[in-house]
């Protein structure tokens, strides 16, 4: 049976598209005013930061988004009181706080004894996404896409001149920690398709592959989001025709098509630029 075929066959299979094409889309947008900020680390932070909170919420029954926002806001506050507050710089505290977070949540999830539902956790599993998981992930991803429409212009000027955003009044801390919640409920829809370990690839590698291409955010937006999903429906046929771990196809597709456009981006790839250097080489000559 062909790929799309089992699509049409199969509702477990209909889900995990659907449930993939959201985060693709979702994580391409966010990820886009992550790189923007030079705040790649701090989405790796973020992911793994809000495993603690997932444990708590399974241990004591409820929604593991509620736990993991709340961890996932908590850490970056805790980063940026650091930072502000010592001699300590911001890398380094994002390295404190993350493995701190990272390493609770995993000894919360040992004394669960539960080691599939940290597998699931940490490496997603899509192909066994629930109804519930689904339209969690469709309902965070709806709403992390509207505030970015809502907020767009203030996100763009803090992103590229925080000094005169700050000028003009504009709420720079504010803007900052709402992102960080918009960039938490990323990683949440994100667990079960690609896990925590490798949601910072589906935020930054998209986000990245759309950078080399384009010098306009707004087309950077749409081409990291189209290649978000790419991504994700390609990687979702290599997992389920070869039985492959869907995070890791997702991801590694992703990576294929960040290496092209390093490649043959037509203004930033390094083969165009070469070319264009012997020929400059030649005329000069």
């Amino acid at each position: 049976m062909s790929f799309i075929d089992a699509v049409m066959y199969y509702d477990f299979l209909q889900k995990a598209l659907l449930t993939s094409t959201m985060v693709g889309i979702v994580c391409g947008v966010v990820g886009c005013f992550i790189i923007l900020r030079g705040m790649a680390l701090m989405g790796d932070a973020i992911s793994h930061a809000v495993l603690p909170g997932v444990a708590i919420a399974y241990m004591f029954g409820i929604n593991f988004f509620i736990g993991a926002v709340v961890t996932g806001v908590l850490t970056a506050m805790g980063i940026g009181f650091i930072s502000q507050n010592s001699r300590i710089k911001n890398d380094i505290s994002i390295g404190i706080m993350f493995t701190a977070a990272f390493a609770l949540g995993i000894i919360l999830i040992t004394v669960m004894k539960s080691s599939t539902d940290l597998y699931h956790i940490l490496f997603g599993n899509v192909l066994a996404v629930r109804p519930s998981d689904m339209w969690t992930t469709l309902g965070i991803g709806v709403f992390v896409l509207i505030s970015i429409f809502l907020f767009y212009k203030e996100l763009l000027v803090t992103s590229f001149d925080p000094t005169m955003a700050e000028a003009y009044g504009l709420p720079i801390k504010i803007i900052h920690y709402f992102l960080m919640t918009l960039l938490t409920m990323v990683t949440v829809a994100s667990l079960q398709t690609v896990g925590i370990v490798l949601v910072v690839a589906m935020l930054i590698t998209p986000a990245a592959t759309a950078y080399l291409l384009t010098d306009r955010l707004g087309v950077m937006i749409y081409l990291s989001a189209g290649l978000g999903v790419l991504a994700s429906v390609v990687g979702l046929y290599f997992s389920f025709t070869y039985n492959l771990a869907s995070g890791a196809s997702i991801v590694l597709v992703s990576t294929v098509l960040f290496l092209l456009a390093f490649a043959f981006s037509p203004k930033q790839g390094i083969l165009w630029r070469s070319i264009k250097a012997k020929r400059k080489k030649l005329s000069l000559s």
